[in-house]
């Protein structure tokens, strides 16, 4: 790769919108970050586009502080997706290996994957955005990672697909054009925060990642190196603020900044005796309330978000056995007291997760809540190193534009960042 390449990372949440410009001097070295900025994210809903014309804003004043401390245009965007209607389904392809002396060849794994699609019955309101395969079986054989190279008849795929809805993945790509960009690719978000935490190891032992948002929690397991599963709910750190507001009856701002200064799940730690003055926050609220009350309100919410990733979990048969543990990401992440309120709720090892080190202005980034936009970058630069891998300007990776084989190629590409 030529010195001087940039990446753009955009991450829209549910909170804030983070964008961060990275630049690649070298293969062989960390890419250095060079522009940071953060805007809220008005006209966001439980992850997904309520307000184009405010995401809009929002998404131009992030890129535009990145610009402006980077000294370089904010292009070839890499965006996140998420929200609440992010679905993954398992999905199976079954092909004759079209050699006569049985050998599989790339051809194969391109024929087996429109195979996956072609099985694949979506319906119009949704848009598949990633086809992730699993692994392979070839004959007789099971769980094979690559078998190109390899003899037999018949060969499978078991994949997961990844699909979202249609309107809110054409309501991103309008917010961006307000804007005045576009997407090169979009990267559903519990993929890219992955991405920059999860180590091949705890990839391969099993592990859930928990990605706390401000309204929306993702979680996304992988398990022998392959991706397990993932799902985003309905439920984010904001909700602890809103509970906060409601118990101290105050606003949504004190509640936040109560929350931040002196927020902890654990309440037992916390002596009946301490107390808040609001008035710090707020010179019209002269009261004073008890830190443990606002300790035990926390810890009510935030034991039902970690109670929902257990349901999760136990639906998947993976509830309290996974040996690489949870790992905690996101804003929510950093709340005192989650990482122990963590471990006896989902029964599991747990940590907080950080973004892989790059170079540059690291301390920009180097915090739970930009783990997504830098596994943006991770993928974005990951890829490139594949001629056309990302999509069409515009278009969704996984969604047929031009023709099947050609999607078929991208994805192909693409999913090799999710296996071992």
């Amino acid at each position: 790769m030529s010195r001087g390449h940039y990446y753009v990372g955009l991450d829209i949440g549910s909170a804030e919108i983070r964008a961060v410009i990275a630049q690649e001097i070298s293969s062989e070295e960390p890419l250095r970050v060079i522009g940071v900025g953060i805007a809220p994210s008005f006209g966001m809903r439980r992850g997904v586009v309520a307000d184009t014309d405010s995401v809009a804003k929002a998404c131009n004043s992030a890129l535009e502080q990145a610009e402006r401390m980077a000294g370089h245009p904010a292009e070839s965007l890499v965006v996140s997706v998420s929200g609440t209607e992010i679905l993954c389904q398992d999905a199976l392809g079954v092909i004759a290996v079209g050699r006569a002396d049985g050998e599989v060849v790339e051809d194969d794994i391109v024929r087996v994957l429109e195979e996956v699609q072609a099985r694949l019955t979506m319906p119009l309101n949704r848009e598949i955005i990633h086809v992730i395969p699993k692994d392979y079986r070839l004959d007789d054989q099971k769980s094979i990672k690559n078998p190109v190279g390899m003899r037999g008849v018949r060969l499978e795929m078991n994949a997961l697909i990844i699909s979202g809805s249609t309107s809110h993945l054409k309501n991103i790509s309008r917010s961006l054009e307000q804007a005045g960009t576009m997407a090169e690719s979009f990267v559903v978000e519990p993929l890219a925060s992955a991405e920059a935490v999860l180590s091949d190891k705890q990839k391969e032992l099993g592990t859930v990642l928990i990605n706390i948002g401000g309204s929306t929690t993702s979680l996304v397991v992988f398990e022998d190196g392959d991706l397990f599963h993932l799902a985003v709910l309905p439920v984010g750190s904001g909700h602890i603020t809103n509970d906060i507001a409601i118990g101290l009856r105050t606003s949504i701002e004190v509640a936040e900044a109560v929350k931040l200064q002196f927020g902890s799940a654990l309440p037992e730690e916390i002596s009946k005796k301490d107390e808040i003055d609001l008035s710090v926050f707020d010179s019209q609220e002269n009261v004073f309330v008890s830190r443990r009350h606002v300790a035990e309100i926390i810890e009510a919410r935030f034991e039902e978000i970690l109670s929902f990733v257990n349901g999760e979990l136990k639906t998947i048969g993976r509830e309290g056995l996974l040996p690489g543990g949870a790992v905690l990401s996101g804003g929510g992440a950093l709340l005192p007291g989650a990482v122990e309120l963590a471990k006896k709720v989902l029964r599991l090892p747990v940590q907080i997760g950080y973004p892989k080190p790059l170079g540059g202005i690291l301390d920009q980034v180097d915090t739970p809540q930009f783990t997504t936009a830098v596994g943006l970058l991770l993928l974005a630069q990951t890829n490139s190193s594949h001629k056309n891998s990302f999509s069409t300007p515009g278009k969704i990776m996984g969604i047929i534009p031009e023709s099947v084989y050609t999607v078929v190629k991208k994805i192909k590409r693409w999913s090799k960042q999710f296996l071992p």
